[in-house]
C-alpha cells in the first residue's frame, strides 16, 4: 500500500473535481479501488501502487480541466477513467463531431466508438452491431448532421423497420403518421440534440431531412444522401436487400442494430446478421462491433447487459433468441 498527495488551488477547485455530492470521487474510487480523502485543499490517495498511480493521473487531468475551463463534466470524468483503465482513445480520435447546436460537442468516448466514427468517414457502407447504450444510433446521426452542415450531402434519411417489441400498435388512434411516429421517436430524439426544433422542422418541411419506415424505401434511389437504418436486426433478408440497393451516387449508408434484441417472428433470419456475413470482404463495406466496454449510458446498463448475456449460460442465436433448457 502506498499513499500520495495532490495539491489543488482552492476549495472551489476541489469541489469541481469531486463533483456534485462527490459523485466524481465515488466513480474514481469504485473504478480503481483506492481510498480518497481531502484535507486542506489536498487530495490524498491510498491503495496499491498501480491504482494510486492511475488515480493520480485522473485527478491531474481533472485539475487541468478545471484550471482551463472552470468546471468538469461527468463525461470528462468517464473519459479520464477509461483513458487509464485501457479503454481510452487517443486525443486525435476525440475530435468533436460538428453539429448545428452551438456549444454542444459530440465526440467518441471509447475506442470502439472512435473506430465506428472512423469507419463512417472512410467507407460508404458501414454495419455497426452492439448492445444497448453503445451510441450506435447517436453517433450515426451526429455524423450525418455533420455531413449535412458541411454540404457533403443534400439529404438525410432516417429509417426504421416497423416491428413491435412484443406489443401491437395497430389499434393506436390517429392517421398513418401518428401510428409510425413511435417507431421513429428514438431517431428524432437523437436529431433534436444536434439541432434546434425550428431548424429540424424547417429541414423536414423542405424534405432535406426525411424520417420514414423501412417499407417506404421500396422503389427509390437516393443520391448524395446519408441514410441511416436503425434497429436493423428487425429486418428480414429481403427487406435488407431492398434497403441496401436504394444507395445512389454520392450516398453513404450506416446500418445499426443489436442482434441480441430481435423482434422478428420465430424462425425468421435477421437481415442484419445475413448482410454482415454475406457482404464481408467487399471493398467499401465495413463492419464495426461495439461491446459492453463501449456502453456510455447509465453505469447500470453495462451490468444489465452482462446479466442477460450470462443468463443460463446460453449465447443468443442469429435471431437473438436463447435456447431453453429442457
Amino acid at each position: 500500500m502506498i499513499e500520495t498527495t495532490i495539491s489543488v488551488l482552492d476549495s472551489k477547485t476541489l469541489l469541481s473535481i469531486f463533483g456534485p455530492r462527490d459523485q466524481y470521487l465515488r466513480k474514481i474510487r469504485t473504478a480503481l479501488g483506492v481510498d480518497i480523502s481531502a484535507r486542506e485543499d489536498q487530495i490524498h490517495i491510498e491503495g496499491d501502487e498501480p491504482s494510486v498511480r492511475r488515480a493520480t493521473e485522473i485527478f491531474e487531468q481533472l485539475k487541468t480541466l478545471v484550471e482551463r475551463q472552470g468546471a468538469v463534466a461527468a463525461e470528462d470524468v468517464a473519459q479520464a477513467i477509461s483513458g487509464v483503465t485501457g479503454n481510452g482513445i487517443a486525443p486525435a480520435d476525440q475530435r468533436p463531431i460538428e453539429t448545428f447546436q452551438a456549444g454542444r460537442q459530440v465526440r467518441p468516448r471509447t475506442r470502439g466508438q472512435a473506430e465506428y466514427v472512423k469507419a463512417i468517414l472512410e467507407h460508404d457502407l458501414v454495419f455497426c452491431t452492439g448492445p444497448a447504450g453503445t451510441g450506435k444510433t447517436y453517433l450515426a446521426v451526429a455524423m450525418a448532421v455533420s455531413a449535412l452542415k458541411q454540404d457533403r450531402i443534400r439529404k438525410l434519411v432516417l429509417v426504421r423497420p416497423a416491428v413491435e417489441a412484443g406489443e401491437s400498435l395497430g389499434f393506436l388512434p390517429g392517421d398513418l403518421q401518428a401510428k409510425i411516429n413511435p417507431y421513429l421517436r428514438p431517431l428524432l430524439d437523437a436529431l433534436r440534440e444536434m439541432m434546434d426544433y425550428e431548424q429540424a422542422k424547417r429541414y423536414k418541411e423542405q424534405d432535406v431531412i426525411e424520417m420514414i419506415p423501412l417499407a417506404y424505401m421500396r422503389g427509390r434511389t437516393l443520391n448524395e444522401a446519408f441514410i441511416i437504418l436503425d434497429e436493423a436486426q428487425n429486418t428480414t433478408v429481403a427487406q435488407m436487400k431492398m434497403f441496401l440497393t436504394r444507395m445512389g451516387t454520392g450516398s453513404k449508408i450506416v446500418v445499426s442494430g443489436d442482434t441480441t434484441q430481435v423482434d422478428l417472428p420465430a424462425h425468421t433470419r435477421s437481415g442484419l446478421t445475413d448482410a454482415v456475413g454475406r457482404l464481408r470482404g467487399i471493398a467499401g463495406v465495413c463492419e464495426v462491433k461495439l461491446t459492453k466496454a463501449d456502453i456510455v449510458r447509465h453505469k447500470l446498463v453495462q451490468d444489465i447487459v452482462r446479466a442477460y448475456e450470462e443468463e443460463g449460460g446460453q449465447a443468443p442465436d442469429a435471431r437473438g433468441q436463447r435456447a431453453h433448457k429442457r
